[in-house]
């Protein structure tokens, strides 16, 4: 990508996020951090170059994410690239799980992809130009024990992207699904032993692939990657 190119990346605080955020700005992109928690952000932006910017921001609430947005065009011009990964999970038979489980589970990963999305495709679609990408993880696609409200949210943002293929197909906005299995993040931590996440697969890998994809070729469109744990 140009140096001048603008990647705005929720949920940047760690895990793919986190790795996303090194390698666009290794390749002189200017790195926009979103996440709740500044800390985190601060961590990240820690490992990168000097052309970076940190956004508190709370995906799920449509308010929040229309000043950010705001902010970041102000500031840039435009956004070039919108990653949504921000994203939470609790992981217990359907009828264990609390109102509020529920509640964070779909405001996050269903509301927040939601929300970033209808403000980004604004300046997007002004300019004439942009990718998003949506990181939906494996439990978009099939039904897991113990992740029946987190896959119902991910199942959801599943049919938005799709949706949005076909909003989008007459633009030259790009829209990438990314269905991936478990990553060795921090996600896992309390949730999975040491010993079982150690078998899951790099961030940094999944990263590469996304990278990869989401550059512009002549006369094709990647629309969805799946990516599963060996």
């Amino acid at each position: 990508m140009e140096p001048s190119h603008t990647v705005v990346i929720t949920g940047a605080g760690s895990g793919l996020g986190e790795s996303l955020a090194r390698k666009y700005s290794a390749q002189g992109s200017h790195i926009c951090l979103l996440g709740r928690k500044k800390d985190r952000l601060q961590r990240t932006a820690n490992q990168l170059f000097d052309s970076f910017s940190i956004y508190e921001v709370d995906v799920s609430k449509k308010q929040d994410v229309e000043r950010v947005v705001q902010e970041i065009v102000a500031a840039r011009g435009s956004i070039d690239l919108w990653i949504n990964n921000a994203g939470t999970g609790s992981f217990d038979l359907a009828e264990n799980l609390s109102e509020e489980d529920v509640h964070i589970m779909i405001d996050s990963n269903l509301k927040g992809t939601i929300f970033c999305t209808q403000e980004v495709l604004k300046p997007m679609k002004k300019s004439n130009q942009g990718c998003i990408v949506n990181i939906i993880s494996t439990a978009g696609k099939v039904g897991k024990v113990n992740e029946s409200v987190y896959c119902a949210s991910k199942f959801g943002v599943r049919g938005f992207t799709e949706s949005l293929h076909l909003e989008l197909k007459d633009t030259p906005l790009q829209v990438l699904g990314v269905y991936m299995g478990g990553m060795r993040t921090e996600f896992w931590d309390g949730i999975f032993s040491e010993e079982r996440t150690q078998g899951l697969m790099d961030p940094d890998d999944i990263a590469d692939i996304i990278i990869e994809n989401v550059k512009p070729r002549k006369r094709l469109v990647v629309s969805e990657v799946v990516i599963l744990n060996s």
